[in-house]
């Protein structure tokens, strides 16, 4: 596993639970958005497992829909649980702390 992925292991969820925080979002979609945000190399084989996880926990929570506009297979469109919201929250407070803390160090040596 290399350093980057090591490193993204731990913040790839709350990363979805903040692309997920205003709207409802299907797989395919959020692993565009994680690529468009500069997450190239998250590939759609680890998106799933997490968002089966997360539902699992009840940080989010799925409906399959038929897709819009001339047929195509059915989507499972993912939104935030209630539980779902206080994790990101808690995510966002813990990371501005952990950014500020690491990014003090890779600038000034600590």
């Amino acid at each position: 596993m290399t350093t980057q992925s090591q490193m993204l292991k731990g913040i790839l969820e709350g990363c979805i639970l903040a692309l997920m925080e205003d709207r409802e979002i299907y797989g395919y979609e959020l692993s565009t958005l994680l690529e468009d945000s500069g997450l190239h190399f998250v590939s759609e084989g680890s998106i799933y497992p997490l968002l089966l996880r997360m539902q699992k926990e009840q940080l989010i929570a799925g409906t399959i829909r038929p897709a819009p506009g001339a047929g195509g297979p059915p989507r499972k469109y993912y939104q935030l649980t209630d539980k779902g919201r206080d994790v990101l929250l808690q995510f966002k407070r813990h990371w501005g702390t952990l950014k500020e803390s690491v990014d003090h160090i890779l600038t000034s040596g600590g």
